[in-house]
């Protein structure tokens, strides 16, 4: 499982394109003393770094590898997602990853999804407020109202559900 954050949890000035993933996943790969004594790992580093930069070239993110974080936001957006597929995870949880955005942003993050999804063979659980991306890139949607479920379907389904209209538009409309 693999998932980005509403808040980005980047460091801007410290933190740089891939490195974080590529220290975790040399750590979790090797045992403690031979990271420790960082014993036979230049293979090892070398196939961590490889498949950090694909991932970069990936979201066409390869250009920022080895940058310091201080980017602008919706560069640092699709930083996150890098760092959140580079476990190469089964399932990807999206914390309102369209906050902040500009309209052309969301766009782009929306088109992001899809390819990451498709790409990488993944399934998709998104929380976000954003609807028009909800609807456009969905193919199941769950509404909530106050910590309750209201609603459950394809974006057709829920568009036209009465409670959803009523608890998001208000009950006149």
């Amino acid at each position: 499982m693999g998932r980005t954050f509403q808040n980005l949890a980047l460091v801007p000035g410290l933190e740089r394109a891939g490195e974080r993933h590529g220290r975790r996943a040399l750590s979790q790969s090797r045992g403690f003393w031979s990271a420790m004594l960082r014993l036979p790992q230049r293979s090892e580093e070398r196939r961590v770094a490889s498949a950090a930069m694909e991932i970069l070239e990936r979201l066409d993110l390869a250009q920022l590898a080895g940058h310091p974080a201080g980017l602008p936001f919706g560069t640092l957006k699709r930083i996150e997602f890098a760092r959140a597929l580079a476990g190469r995870p089964r399932l990807l949880l999206l914390d309102e990853p369209a906050s902040g955005l500009t309209h052309g942003e969301v766009d782009e993050l929306a088109s992001l999804i899809r390819q990451i999804r498709d790409e990488f063979s993944l399934t998709v659980l998104l929380g976000e407020h954003h609807m028009s991306m909800v609807m456009a890139i969905s193919e199941k949607i769950v509404v909530m109202d106050l910590g309750c479920k209201i609603a459950e379907g394809t974006p057709a389904e829920v568009r036209d559900d009465p409670k959803v209209i009523s608890a998001y538009l208000g009950a006149s409309a």
